[in-house]
């Protein structure tokens, strides 16, 4: 009589999504704590108070984001996200190609730069303040600023490529242009010192640049 095999179960496939979210909600929940205290408290808020309102271990924050540079990197980037269904970096791409009417593009720039500005000019500006007394601080911001001027540069080359910057304008005028009028210094004038609305001034930044680049 042959001996019956015992069953053997298949194993399933790892499945890393379910992980993955998990991690992806964890790093979400930080970084809005992070954001909150650090805006509220200032930079001089513990990485571990952060950690406990976060519901994870100062470790966990850590291979996460690396420390208090990585946390300020990764709060910059959710609020350049916007709030639209696209990353704003890639409804302003779009512009582009979908119009070719100069100051439409500028329009549609204004508008994007009004909707970003309230939730990434107050971090911006927070770095900026300790800057002058903390050395990585300081190197954060001239990294940003530095970023900054890469997205505008890239900007303002699409013009000229274009054809829709005036005759003696370079690509290079253009882009310092461009990083005054994105600048969260000027957000900080208009909107929070003068009180201007977030619509006045999109609508200020795309008169400004087209009255100096067109």
């Amino acid at each position: 009589m042959k001996k019956q095999e015992p069953d053997v179960k298949q194993k399933r496939p790892y499945d890393a999504s379910r992980r993955q979210e998990q991690a992806r909600l964890t790093a979400a929940r930080i970084v809005e704590v992070a954001e909150r205290r650090f805006l509220t408290d200032g930079l001089g808020t513990t990485l571990a108070s952060i950690a406990a309102e976060a519901g994870v271990s100062a470790d966990t924050l850590y291979k996460s984001f690396g420390g208090r540079a990585g946390l300020l990197r990764a709060i910059r980037q959710r609020a350049l996200l916007g709030d639209g269904s696209a990353p704003a970096e890639q409804r302003s791409n779009a512009l582009h190609g979908r119009d070719s009417d100069p100051r439409e593009i500028l329009r549609g720039w204004g508008t994007l730069t009004a909707e970003v500005m309230p939730r990434v000019a107050p971090i911006l500006l927070l770095i900026r303040s300790a800057a002058g007394t903390d050395a990585r601080v300081g190197e954060l911001q001239a990294e940003m600023d530095e970023d900054r001027y890469r997205r505008m540069s890239e900007n303002a080359h699409r013009l000229a490529e274009s054809g829709h910057l005036r005759a003696g304008v370079t690509a290079q005028n253009a882009a310092d242009v461009l990083w005054t009028y994105s600048s969260p210094e000027l957000y900080e004038l208009l909107v929070l010192k003068r009180g201007w609305s977030a619509e006045r001034y999109g609508t200020f930044i795309a008169d400004g640049i087209a009255a100096q680049l067109l």
